[in-house]
């Protein structure tokens, strides 16, 4: 494949050795490394360092974001969306193609590391470089392919130089392998040489460990089974049995996932679980315990930002994810007399306001079934809360030429800087007017008595839905005032909370062990019912609702109440099109979605045509254009059904 001709290029960028603070990496920039280099330590830490770097291009990508979000039954598209986020969507816009699937990010930059991965492995091992290196390597390479042949099916594993060999030479020809020669040949073995060699601590703060790979690995071994089970005739490609190479059966890899994360629960290292839910996602708290890797960001630093930290860029190693799913908040409006509207802005664009107030794109919406479903529990189980922000309060003061201590709101009622401007109520309590009459800027109601705009929550739109609180902008400085600035939080990528979720759905599929998949959901319900704080309310609240969240889990777990927990859990983080491809529920669990056309309206249902060959994405076009031979032989590469 051509995009595979050149000389490794691996950009010396750092991790960050400490939480809040600028201490990083030493670095020696190079703009080109010839294998060679990777013969001695600098080269292999140098190469890695680049690994690590590439995890910037893939997470945080907005592109990316919205291919592994829009279209499940997280989100849909939004009020500003393009095309790449309509025909995300399915329902009636388009749909993802050779053109348009933006898991191109994914296919181009896996493929990148994995070359990367291979000349470390190949050269460093051949200069006897420390195992616990190479095995960082592997990991990359492994948990690229895991990626790639859960997206796309067989991929290739000779890239031009020899199956799972550092290519340099120009080729323009590529052969896919099947999925099973993908896993048994390109994911299993590295994994699991790397939980062999992998240090149980560290070797950077962000580094991968032993249990950072036992948790690709169980996730490996889920992905295979359900593949190998195939419940719902799903169609693969390239054509193949359904069977393993070494003649092991579904059952048996569920049991190996299990294990693998079970022993990942019972030797945890240096991870924990956070005490509450709130902890896992706040700014001030990032890169804590339960954070197994990261694609990391600063703000002290635009050289190992990859990206502008006191401007905007649009480079494409930036985080911009929370753009996406985040509305035109500033458009809600204020009067500046109490008797007469005279309209003031009662939002000021900053991100020091915090870490719910992010840039506005709004290219995505949830849908409303996430807030009447998904977390129809918004008071016992802390989650709704630790995810959205669900509360919009005045910022005016943020701006130093606004002197007011006050603006009048909804009723031409007063309201004083950080009090509540606008509230998603979590149903409609009827008597809701929409007329309009402050010419407010937003399609809110309000009600009397409140000086609020009111939106209930089964009545969002595609212009007015809840921000995305978990993901949003914060910056430790007080001189950052320009939203345009990519959000220089680190995006959270594993966490050590899923090896429950994991070890959970094998045993939902028959796998056996000292945990029951109720045990293993109920330590997560459980932490999810501890209150420290109430992000709505901005104060304190310290409630303890871990026994009624258990007492609640039905005694017999199936795999939708999995979906439906890892939903609470993982909500627009980037898993959700991942597992509902893996567990082959995707039409069942988005095939029909519904939204408001505007705020207070009957809300609209809306149909996906989701069809079993979109189980697999197609091969970005780029690939396909860097190839040589006809159109058949490229036709024969695409995954069937795209053009």
């Amino acid at each position: 494949m051509q995009r595979f001709n050149k000389t490794i290029l691996v950009a010396f960028l750092g991790l960050l050795l400490t939480a809040g603070c600028n201490d990083i990496l030493e670095e020696t920039t190079r703009e080109r490394f010839e294998p060679g280099f990777f013969k001695t330590e600098e080269g292999v830490v140098g190469g890695l360092t680049g690994l690590y770097a590439n995890l910037r291009r893939v997470y945080g990508q907005p592109y990316y974001y919205n291919a592994t979000e829009t279209g499940t039954d997280e989100y849909t598209y939004g009020s500003q969306a393009d095309g790449n986020f309509q025909a995300a969507d399915l329902s009636g816009l388009g749909i993802p193609d050779a053109q348009n699937s933006r898991f191109d990010v994914l296919w181009n930059e896996s493929y990148s590391a994995i070359n990367s991965a291979s000349a470390i492995i190949a050269n460093g091992t051949e200069a006897a470089m420390p195992d616990e290196l190479i095995a960082e390597a592997r990991f990359f390479r492994a948990y690229g392919y895991a990626l790639l042949v859960q997206t796309f099916g067989g991929v290739p594993l000779d890239l031009g130089g020899g199956e799972l060999e550092f290519n340099t030479a120009p080729s323009l020809k590529s052969v896919r392998n099947t999925v099973p020669e993908v896993y048994t040949r390109g994911v299993f073995p590295d994994l699991e040489q790397a939980v062999e060699d992998l240090p149980d601590n560290p070797r950077v703060i962000g580094g991968v460990t032993k249990n950072v790979a036992r948790l690709i690995l169980s996730k490996a071994y889920l992905t295979y089974a359900w593949w190998l089970e195939n419940p719902n005739n799903i169609p693969t490609y390239p054509e193949t049995d359904r069977t393993d190479p070494e003649g092991m059966s579904a059952t048996q890899y569920y049991q190996l996932a299990y294990d693998v994360a079970t022993a990942g629960i019972d030797n945890p290292g240096p991870y924990s679980l956070q005490p509450t839910y709130y902890d896992v996602n706040l700014a001030q708290n990032d890169r804590n315990s339960e954070i197994m890797l990261w694609a990391d960001h600063t703000e002290y630093s635009a050289k190992y930002n990859e990206g502008n930290v006191t401007g905007w860029n649009g480079g494409d190693a930036q985080n911009q994810a929370v753009w996406m799913v985040t509305w035109y908040f500033h458009t809600i409006k204020a009067s500046s007399s109490p008797t007469v509207w005279e309209s003031s802005d009662a939002m000021f664009r900053t991100v020091q306001a915090g870490q719910s107030y992010s840039r506005m794109w709004s290219r995505m919406a949830p849908s409303i079934g996430v807030f009447t479903n998904t977390f129809a529990d918004k008071t016992t189980d802390s989650r709704f809360d630790g995810t959205f922000t669900s509360v919009y309060r005045g910022t005016w003061h943020y701006n130093t030429g606004r002197s007011e201590t006050e603006l009048y709101g909804a009723n031409f009622m007063p309201v004083g800087p950080n009090e509540p401007i606008l509230s998603f109520l979590p149903s409609d309590p009827g008597g809701i007017q929409y007329d309009n009459t402050y010419d407010d800027g937003t399609e809110a109601g309000y009600l009397p008595g409140r000086p609020d705009y009111l939106v209930p929550l089964d009545k969002v739109s595609r212009n007015v839905f809840p921000g995305l609180w978990k993901l949003g902008a914060y910056r430790q400085g007080s001189d950052y005032n320009d939203d345009k600035v990519s959000i220089s939080r680190p995006y959270n990528i594993l966490k050590f909370s899923e090896l429950y979720f994991v070890a959970a759905e094998a045993a939902v599929k028959g796998a056996s062990g000292i945990y029951t998949a109720r045990q293993l959901i109920n330590v997560i319900r459980g932490r999810a019912g501890m209150w420290r704080y109430d992000v709505s309310q901005d104060m304190e609240r310290i409630e303890d609702n871990s026994a009624a969240m258990q007492a609640a889990t039905p005694a017999t777990i199936d795999i939708n109440y999995i979906l439906d927990e890892r939903s609470r859990e993982y909500f627009g983080e980037g898993y959700r099109w991942f597992d509902l491809a893996r567990t082959q529920k995707w039409e069942e669990y988005a095939g029909t979605y519904q939204i408001s056309p505007t705020v207070g309206d009957t809300p609209a249902t809306v149909n996906r045509e989701i069809e079993p060959y979109m189980y697999l994405r197609p091969i970005p076009q780029g690939q396909l254009d860097r190839m040589d031979g006809d159109e058949a032989y490229k036709d024969n590469y695409q995954n069937p059904g795209y053009e």
